[in-house]
C-alpha cells in the first residue's frame, strides 16, 4: 500500500510540476510588482449594433458586431462590467466594447507573456484552463497530504540523532512539535 500512495505522489506531482511552476512564478512576479503589459489599440466600427448587457444572446450579438466589422475573434463568454464588454479569455488577444452615448467603442488588447500568464493565474483563462485548475488544487491537496503522511515513514539513513530514522526528513518528533504548536 506504501509504495502505491509512494507511486500516485511521484506521478501526481510530476503531471502538474509545469502548472505548478507557471502558477508559483506568475503570483512571484505579480507579488513582486512585476504585472506584465497590454498594448491595447482602438478597432474603429463601421457597422454598429447595440449590445446590451441584459441581453440573453449578449455572446452572438457581439459576435455579429465584430464580424458585421471584419474582424473574426474566437472568444468563450463576455465579462460585463457596467457599459464594458470585455470578451474571454483574457489570457490571449481580446476585445473590450464600451458603450459611449449609442455607440460601441473597439479596443483591441494584446497581453505579453508574464501579463497571460497572470492572466491565466487568476482564472481569467480558456474554459477548459479553469477546469484544469480545479484538478491542479485536487492534485496538489493529494500531493502534500500523500508526502506528509509518508514523509514519516520514510527511512533515512543520517544516524545524526536516534530520532532522524522515524522521522526521515531529519526533525525530531519534539522539533516537529514546536514547529507545528
Amino acid at each position: 500500500m506504501r509504495s502505491l500512495w509512494i507511486k500516485i505522489h511521484l506521478y501526481v506531482a510530476a503531471f502538474f510540476l509545469p502548472m505548478l511552476l507557471a502558477m508559483a512564478t506568475s503570483g512571484g512576479l505579480y507579488l513582486l510588482g512585476v504585472k506584465g503589459s497590454v498594448d491595447s489599440t482602438p478597432v474603429s466600427l463601421s457597422a454598429t449594433k447595440p449590445l446590451s448587457a441584459d441581453s440573453g444572446t449578449l455572446d452572438s450579438d457581439a459576435r455579429e458586431l465584430l464580424n458585421a466589422n471584419g474582424i473574426d475573434h474566437d472568444f468563450e463568454y463576455i465579462k460585463v462590467s457596467g457599459k464594458k464588454f470585455i470578451t474571454r479569455p483574457t489570457s490571449a488577444d481580446y476585445y473590450e466594447l464600451i458603450i459611449h452615448e449609442n455607440e460601441v467603442q473597439a479596443t483591441l488588447n494584446q497581453p505579453d507573456l508574464i501579463k497571460s500568464l497572470i492572466e491565466l493565474h487568476k482564472g481569467h483563462g480558456p474554459l477548459f484552463f479553469k477546469d484544469l485548475q480545479k484538478l491542479m488544487a485536487l492534485g496538489l491537496l493529494i500531493v502534500l497530504l500523500s508526502g506528509f503522511w509518508l514523509g514519516p515513514l520514510c527511512r533515512s539513513t543520517s544516524t545524526d540523532s536516534p530520532n532522524d530514522n522515524r522521522w526521515g526528513i531529519g526533525i525530531s518528533r519534539t522539533g516537529l512539535y514546536h514547529l507545528i504548536c
